[in-house]
C-alpha cells in the first residue's frame, strides 16, 4: 500500500470517528413518536451540554449545528453525517488517550488526576485532566459510586429493544462453541441466534445480519461491555442502519438484562441439558456432528418448542407477541453496504496474507 492510500485510509477513518461521535449526539433527537415540541426541548438539551468529542476533547456544539446534522442524518444517513478531512484531525493522540484508559482500567479507583500524575511521570507530559474525565466517561470507566434500586422494564412493542449477549457453550472435536442471541424485550422472541467458534466481533456481525435480515430493525441494541460490543465496527454498523446501541453499567452488568439471562437458563436447562457438554458420548447426551448440525438443532428447538410455550412473564408465546409488530425490514443491498468492513492493515511479506479480527488470510 503507498502512503498517500495509507494516509486517505486514515483520513476515512477519522472522519468515521467524526461522523459517529454526531450520530451519538444527535441520537436522543431521533426517537419516533417525538412531538416537535417535545424535539425541540431535547435538542435544545443537547446544545447546553459538553461533550467528549473524538479525540476526547470537550465540544459545545450550537442548535443550529444540531438541527444541521439531523436533516443530514434524515436525507444521506450516516454517510451524510461525514465531515470533510479538515475537520476531523484528533487534537490528543489516540494512543495517549489508549495509555490513559489502560492505567484506569488497572485500578479502576484511580482518579483522572491520579492518572494523569502517572502519565507525567512515565512520559513527561499528559492531557489535561478534565479531558481524562470526559474519555473515560466515553469509554465507560468511571467508577460506580453508591447503590441503586432496579425496577421491572419492558419495552412497549416488537423491535423497540433487542438485548444481545453470548452463552459459552459444549465442546465439539474439543472446540468450544458460543451462542450468540438477540432476545425482543417486549416479545421474549429470539429475532437471530448462531452458534459459532469464537466469542468476537466477525462471529457477531455474522448473527447480527442475519437477525435484522429476518426480524427488521430494533429500534435499539442494548448489550453489555464485552470485546465483541464496545468494537467500534459495531457501532458504526448500528449508525449506519440507525440502531441506537447501548451499554450496561460497568460493574452492574445485570442492570437491565435479566431477559437474557432468563432465556440463557432456559437454553442450559432445556436444550444444553440433552448435549454433550465435552463432545463425548455419554447417556442421554447427543453429540453433534458439527456447527452447523448444533445450529441446526437449536433452530429446531426455538421454532417449535420455545416461540410456541407460553412465557410465565407475558401470559403469551414469544411469537404470538412479536407477530403483533410491524418490522421495519431494508434492501438487501443496504444491509450489505452497512456490515461492509474496513480495517487498515500490514501485508505479511513472508506469506502475503494480513490479520483481520485475529484470523490471517487472503482479506479484501
Amino acid at each position: 500500500m503507498s502512503s498517500a492510500e495509507h494516509e486517505r485510509l486514515l483520513r476515512r477513518a477519522r472522519m468515521q470517528d467524526a461522523a459517529l461521535f454526531r450520530y451519538r449526539l444527535i441520537g436522543p433527537a431521533l426517537e419516533e413518536g417525538l412531538s416537535t415540541k417535545q424535539r425541540g426541548k431535547v435538542v435544545r438539551g443537547i446544545a447546553g451540554q459538553v461533550h467528549a468529542g473524538p479525540g476526547g476533547r470537550g465540544v459545545q456544539v450550537s442548535r443550529k449545528t444540531i438541527d444541521r446534522w439531523i436533516r443530514a442524518w434524515r436525507t444521506g444517513g450516516f454517510e451524510a453525517l461525514l465531515p470533510s478531512d479538515r475537520k476531523c484531525e484528533p487534537v490528543t493522540a489516540g494512543s495517549v488517550l489508549a495509555m490513559a484508559a489502560a492505567l484506569k482500567r488497572e485500578n479502576m479507583e484511580r482518579t483522572a488526576a491520579q492518572v494523569r500524575r502517572i502519565m507525567v511521570a512515565q512520559a513527561g507530559d499528559a492531557p489535561s485532566e478534565r479531558t481524562l474525565q470526559r474519555h473515560f466517561a466515553r469509554e465507560d470507566l468511571v467508577t460506580a459510586r453508591g447503590s441503586a434500586v432496579f425496577g421491572r422494564f419492558e419495552a412497549e412493542a416488537p423491535n423497540v429493544l433487542w438485548v444481545a449477549d453470548v452463552l459459552h457453550g459444549p465442546l465439539i472435536g474439543e472446540k468450544k462453541t458460543y451462542l450468540f442471541a438477540f432476545p425482543d424485550d417486549h416479545s421474549r422472541f429470539i429475532t437471530g441466534h448462531r452458534w459459532g467458534w469464537s466469542e468476537d466481533s466477525l462471529h457477531l456481525a455474522a448473527a447480527f445480519k442475519r437477525a435484522v435480515a429476518a426480524r427488521g430493525l430494533p429500534r435499539t441494541l442494548y448489550v453489555d461491555n464485552g470485546a465483541c460490543f464496545v468494537n467500534e465496527t459495531t457501532a458504526v454498523t448500528c449508525a449506519k442502519l440507525g440502531i441506537r446501541i447501548t451499554h450496561s453499567p460497568p460493574y452492574r452488568p445485570l442492570e437491565g438484562r435479566g431477559k437474557i439471562e432468563r432465556f440463557f437458563e432456559t437454553v442450559r436447562g432445556q436444550f444444553l441439558v440433552e448435549i454433550s457438554p465435552d463432545g463425548k458420548p455419554a447417556p442421554g447426551r447427543r453429540v453433534p456432528a458439527g456447527l452447523e448440525q448444533l445450529n441446526g438443532w437449536f433452530t429446531t428447538w426455538a421454532e417449535h418448542e420455545y416461540h410456541v410455550r407460553v412465557h410465565s412473564s407475558t401470559e403469551a408465546t414469544p411469537l404470538a407477541r412479536w407477530s403483533a409488530g410491524t418490522p421495519r425490514y431494508i434492501p438487501a443491498a443496504q444491509l450489505d453496504a452497512a456490515f461492509l468492513w474496513q480495517a487498515i492493515r500490514t501485508v505479511a511479506a513472508r506469506t502475503a496474507t494480513i490479520k483481520f479480527q485475529g484470523v490471517p488470510g487472503h482479506w479484501k
